[in-house]
């Protein structure tokens, strides 16, 4: 059975500085790689439990999309009932581990 993946506020406030970080309007490459971005996170509506744990928090977990050293990070929640993946916080890899009162 399929997963709902929700994209909060946030995320979508994440996603696009993403797409204007990596000048997604002039570049057909980095419009390609968004796009790949956004399939791998939908990816999730089938085994979300795939991707490791975080280190910051247990409950939560990491998908890492991307090559060195452009790699990014989505934060999820997965909740069992009902089947729903949180999609919480999109960051690039290099960033510090972010603190608790950044994903809620």
């Amino acid at each position: 059975m399929a997963y709902l993946v929700n994209v909060t506020a946030r995320a979508e406030r994440d996603l696009a500085l993403v797409f204007d970080a990596i000048n997604a309007v002039h570049s057909d490459a980095a419009l390609k790689w968004y796009r790949g971005l956004k399939e791998a996170i939908l990816s999730l509506e089938e085994q979300p439990n795939r991707c490791p744990e975080t280190p910051e928090n247990t409950r939560l977990r990491n998908l890492f999309y991307g090559n060195k050293p452009h790699i990014y990070r989505v934060i999820y929640r997965v909740t069992e009932k009902p089947k729903q993946v949180d999609l919480l916080h999109i960051r690039h890899g290099a960033r510090q581990k972010f603190k608790r009162s950044e994903v809620k």
